[in-house]
């Protein structure tokens, strides 16, 4: 499914909207495009709507931030300075990605094959002053999420 977001704005918009629709288990987003594509305003969107209050920055350093929010965490991943995958292993990844949680990976590609199969990946692509993003769904869950956009 190919969506066509004007503005910044309708960014912030869509990563909420996604962020409402999730379900309630353990849910995975891989966000693909280039540098200022919109992957951390679309994730900014999606964490504000969770219930989070402050800043919502790209955790390129860290590679990681976590966010407890209505008693489900939220992580968000930023791959981009990634030098090895096998650093995955280090990080923990694998306790990430359990129970409830909702992960939201930047620059999964950085991974190599050490990332599962996301319920739903997002691909972000300049379109004059606006993106689109291309979403496609590997899961059961990500198909219903699909199924439920409206758009």
């Amino acid at each position: 499914m190919l969506i066509s977001l004007v503005d910044e704005s309708a960014t912030l918009d869509f990563g909420k909207r996604i962020a409402q629709l999730c379900p309630d288990n353990q849910f995975t987003l891989h966000l693909k495009g280039d540098l200022g594509a919109g992957k951390t305003t679309f994730s900014r969107g999606f964490i504000q709507a969770l219930g989070h209050t402050g800043n919502v920055k790209s955790p390129t350093y860290t590679l990681v931030e976590n966010y407890q929010l209505n008693n489900r965490p939220v992580f968000h991943f930023d791959l981009y300075r990634l030098a090895d995958p096998e650093e995955l292993d280090y990080l923990g990844l694998d306790d990430y990605l359990t129970s409830n949680a909702v992960c939201l990976i930047e620059w999964p590609e950085q991974a190599d094959k050490y990332l599962p199969e996301p319920d739903l990946k997002l691909e972000f692509n300049y379109q004059n002053t606006g993106r689109t993003i291309n979403l496609t769904a590997f899961s059961n869950d990500g198909q219903n999420l699909i199924k439920k956009l409206n758009y």
